[in-house]
């Protein structure tokens, strides 16, 4: 008999015990158990929901589940990965939904289902080609979001759906996607206006912003997870360095820390009563203006036996104090994103490091102890040219002759456009699987790990990342054809004169007043400011790399 990994769970808060007429609530991560339990994000969520007493939580993943209500209310996602949709439209599927929220809408009076909504960082960058699958998006941070939108689904829990998604959408930071027509400038161009169905609606809805001092930490620790047993603690949310290609700055703006004193120490006490492993979570985690005295407190000799994770780091703050106490706490490699060997490209994405700065830190990581630096790279950058490719492989061979004996790893992705960063006007680079190539082909015969992210994934991400409400049919199509490159091929093929290409939605360049597919979702920045910081990214551009139309700006 199989036993439940539910079963091996230590919670960190206590459950409510729902009342008699509390809303059944099915809140789902579409993927494994180990992987969604694994999410700081879900996990939150989840014990924010399940400490409602007017609501009756149950969990669902794509291998397992806790017993499900007959007849629930809402339905919940919590989405962390673009090509995880194809999990959600299964599961909505294996509870008996329809996948379209328009069917769901259209029922007869005799048939109830619940309202399908939606979170996490892919749905808060652009939900647009998921949109006709969900009734309601939650855009931002869940501190603030999450119970307000409880509390306005309890005013309309007995009022038909069309007044309960009206209600909700007046809700800063709640977007219903069936309340905005999208018109666009033909079948196969460019979105023309977004615009609410009804003047009481906001034109623009806003991502929710928490910034409170008291970050996120772990709510349940257990062995089943993808990292066994971790404790996690949100040290710090969002980036100060703001490199012009990165979600994960521009949009969970501004930078945020932890109080050291009333989060991160109590957190970390609550954490090692269950487990002796604690991850250390963030963008920057040891920009943390007062990180060094976190590690003094880790640092204690009754600490000793803790294992220590931690994200990737800044370069310039990998100290031989770092290196030692990671090395004390079993962790023998560390990680940090330097993108590229050459100055000029690091420039033109506002990466604020010097190489002189990553071989100090690959000598200081050697100096304390570690046996291996894992560096994240990226090809095909905005204004990028074969020079800035030898560049970097100059530097890994000044690395190997600074630090002797240390494991090198250069982790390479290709760049992909995202939403609400300077960079979402440009397009892939189609010379980017080459360059992937090339770097291949010089690093490791030097003996460097050369780990490249596949290229052609890669143009699925952008796809979903700059999409529009009219990829929702190809998403359906692909998911039929088995959810594989060639899916996708054939799923265009078929819609062929019906939604753009590959094209439009990938390669190409984007005039700086093209309505763009989530014009009518605010971020954390205006898009003057986004234009603004673009502007200064092109000033660096080579005169072999042409500005494309309007981005002179």
């Amino acid at each position: 008999m199989t036993v439940s990994p539910f079963t091996a769970e230590r919670l960190l808060f206590t459950p409510a015990n729902p009342s008699d007429d509390a809303v059944p609530v099915i809140f789902a991560f579409p993927n494994e158990y180990s992987v969604g339990i694994t999410s700081l994000g879900y996990q939150v969520v989840w014990a924010t929901l399940a400490s409602r007493q007017d609501l009756q939580v149950r969990r669902l993943f794509t291998d397992i589940h806790e017993p499900l209500p007959s007849q629930p209310e809402l339905l919940g996602f919590s989405l962390s990965w673009e090509l995880d949709y194809v999990n959600i439209l299964g599961l909505m599927e294996s509870l008996g939904l329809p996948i379209w929220a328009r069917e769901r809408a259209s029922h007869s009076p005799s048939t109830q289902y619940p309202l399908v909504f939606g979170g996490g960082p892919v749905l808060t960058a652009n939900p647009e080609p998921f949109a006709d699958f969900f009734d309601v998006i939650l855009l931002g941070d869940g501190e603030l979001l999450l119970e307000e939108f409880i509390d306005a689904y309890q005013e309309v829990r007995e009022a038909e759906q069309g007044t309960q998604l009206r209600h909700l959408a007046k809700v800063p930071g709640i977007y219903v996607p069936s309340l905005y027509e999208v018109a666009y400038d033909g079948e196969r161009g460019a979105v023309k206006a977004i615009a609410p169905i009804a003047p009481d609606l906001p034109t623009q809805i806003e991502k929710r912003t928490y910034r409170g001092n008291t970050l996120s930490a772990s709510t349940v620790v257990t062995e089943k997870a993808a990292w066994e047993n971790i404790y996690m603690v949100e040290v710090v949310r969002s980036c100060p360095e703001m490199c012009r290609f990165c979600l994960a700055s521009y949009l969970t703006l501004p930078f945020r820390v932890a109080s050291v004193e009333e989060s991160l120490i109590p957190a970390i006490a609550r954490g090692l009563e269950v487990t002796d492993r604690i991850g250390l979570l963030g963008a920057s985690v040891t920009q943390h203006p007062e990180f060094d005295r976190l590690l003094d407190y880790l640092n204690r000799s009754e600490y000793d036996q803790i294992r220590l994770s931690i994200a990737s780091v800044r370069t310039n703050t990998v100290t031989p104090k770092l290196a030692k106490t990671l090395v004390k706490h079993d962790t023998r490699s560390i990680t940090i994103a330097v993108e590229s060997g050459s100055e000029r490209l690091r420039q033109i994405i506002n990466k604020k490091l010097t190489n002189d700065e990553i071989i100090q830190a690959a000598i200081n990581a050697k100096a304390g102890g570690l046996s291996h630096l894992k560096l994240y790279g990226m090809a095909g950058v905005p204004g990028e040219e074969l020079d800035d490719l030898e560049q970097t492989v100059i530097m890994l061979q000044e690395i190997r002759k600074a630090a002797p004996g240390l494991r090198l790893t250069f982790g390479c992705s290709t760049f992909v456009p995202k939403a609400h960063t300077p960079f979402q006007w440009f397009g892939v680079n189609t010379q980017a699987e080459k360059r992937l190539q090339w770097l291949q082909k010089k690093l490791r015969p030097m003996g460097v790990d050369f780990r490249p992210e596949s290229y052609n994934w890669s143009i699925i991400q952008a796809l979903l990342s700059r999409g529009d409400r009219r990829l929702s049919r190809l998403l359906e199509l692909t998911r039929h054809y088995g959810d594989s490159l060639g899916s996708y091929r054939r799923a265009f093929k078929e819609l062929r004169g019906q939604v753009p290409d590959l094209e439009f939605y990938v390669y190409s360049d984007w005039p700086l007043d093209r309505v763009l597919p989530w014009s009518h979702l605010q971020g954390p920045l205006p898009q003057a400011t986004l234009i603004k910081h673009l502007a200064a990214a092109t000033e660096y551009f080579g005169a072999s790399v042409p500005k494309p139309e309007l981005l002179s700006v």
